[in-house]
């Protein structure tokens, strides 16, 4: 809870919108974790495992509203793409980046928004979602490609990969 409460928050907040949303969801999963941690430890991956839960109960929360993702519309998400505009060479519009990284899919949208948009190091998003930091920073590169493919970015411009 100590490690990841706040992360779980940020990330839960970018998707749903509204914060407050956010921590009952988050506190939900919490409960629900203490509740089946001997289940949880006895898996093989925990933090994988906890990080997936995240994952099922946002979305599930989301469909039973009839809502999408709200990343766009997060006031968080546009402050903190304003400090990445520069590392992915939006010129006029970010509206087309929003919805580009809206339509990545499972862990490239997950290590960008913990990268990027929550300004996590690699080590932390690694530590959140339970994979290797190679594998983190190959889902940055993949990413990145995906991104800048999608918005119409030369492809030969090498944007940092930390």
């Amino acid at each position: 809870h100590e490690q990841y409460y706040l992360s779980y928050c940020e990330y839960a907040t970018l998707l749903l919108g509204n914060k407050d949303e956010a921590i009952e969801v988050v506190d939900d999963l919490f409960t629900h974790l203490a509740i089946n941690w001997a289940r949880l430890m006895g898996t093989e991956s925990p933090m994988a495992k906890a990080w997936a839960m995240l994952k099922i109960v946002v979305t599930a929360h989301l469909d039973a509203y009839e809502r999408q993702r709200a990343v766009a519309e997060t006031a968080l998400f546009r402050k903190a793409l304003d400090r990445a505009r520069d590392e992915f060479e939006i010129m006029e519009s970010t509206i087309g980046l929003y919805t580009a990284i809206a339509g990545l899919s499972g862990r490239l949208f997950d290590v960008v928004v913990l990268r990027y948009v929550l300004g996590y190091p690699n080590q932390r998003i690694a530590a959140i979602m339970a994979i290797e930091e190679t594998t983190v920073r190959t889902h940055l590169y993949q990413a990145r490609r995906k991104l800048a493919r999608d918005l119409g970015i030369d492809r030969h411009h090498q944007i940092d990969p930390s």
